[in-house]
């Protein structure tokens, strides 16, 4: 029997956004909130190195539901459960307290993903050697370049091995050489037999090269869940289409 790694029941998240208001209404104090639901009640199971691909269009809930994963943000109902299994998120702007430095942004990173001080310690040279970011380590991550950023974050979860990997949309960072490198590393990770990896990719060619199975996302709810050619290609039919 498959050993799971992730078993999602019911998940459900929605936000509270703000709704526009006339200036003279705002100053009376008037506010309108609006509730949306991003997530709507979807479940499925992931088993130990399986990759598995999300797709969907836009505002469909991929990013949001790894956010909850990963443990970002919490649901309003429903459950997931990790079965103790570390997680990471690759993901650009997310995680980062920006007034801090980024060495000490590798230690909330590392503690925040579930290791211990020690073994943070342990890997923050291979860390800082990885990002190439040298002397600028030290200074608030708010100095940084998008580039700086993501190299920052791509080292962090490439350094620091989780027994789940989460990418949303990223594959590789920075210049033509660093990209090259995070490439590398990024097949490394994503093809190690143990590890269990979730991606949210555009790219269907990305996604048919190295997932076992898909998860179509469509309005917060789960279209179809199964194997990558048969779904890619519904997904393509229907984009296609001009049916939204």
């Amino acid at each position: 029997m498959m050993e799971k790694t992730i078993e999602v029941k019911d998940l459900k998240i929605s936000y509270r956004t703000m709704e526009p208001v006339k200036i003279k209404n705002l100053l009376k104090g008037g506010k309108r909130t609006s509730v949306e639901q991003a997530v709507k009640g979807i479940s499925f199971d992931i088993h130990k190195g399986e990759i598995v691909g999300i797709i969907g269009q836009n505002g469909s809930g991929k990013s949001t539901t790894l956010r909850c994963l990963a443990g970002i943000i919490s649901p309003d109902s429903g459950t997931v459960n990790l079965f103790g299994n570390s997680v990471s998120l690759l993901a650009i702007g997310v995680g980062f307290q920006k007034e801090l430095t980024g060495r000490v942004n590798i230690m909330l990173s590392g503690l925040l993903m579930g290791f211990s001080e020690k073994e943070i310690l342990s890997k923050m040279d291979e860390i800082i050697a990885f990002s190439e970011l040298g002397k600028y380590i030290d200074k608030p991550v708010s100095s940084y370049s998008s580039g700086m950023h993501s190299r920052l974050a791509f080292a962090i979860t490439a350094m620091l091995d989780t027994q789940i990997l989460l990418i949303d949309e990223i594959l590789s960072v920075g210049d033509a050489r660093f990209k090259k490198k995070s490439k590398n590393k990024m097949q490394e990770l994503i093809m190690d037999k143990d590890r269990t990896v979730i991606m949210i990719s555009h790219s269907t060619e990305t996604l048919r090269s190295m997932c076992d199975r898909i998860i179509w996302l469509h309005q917060g709810e789960i279209l179809k869940i199964g194997k990558t050619n048969e779904i890619l290609e519904e997904y393509d039919k229907f984009m296609t289409s001009g049916i939204k």
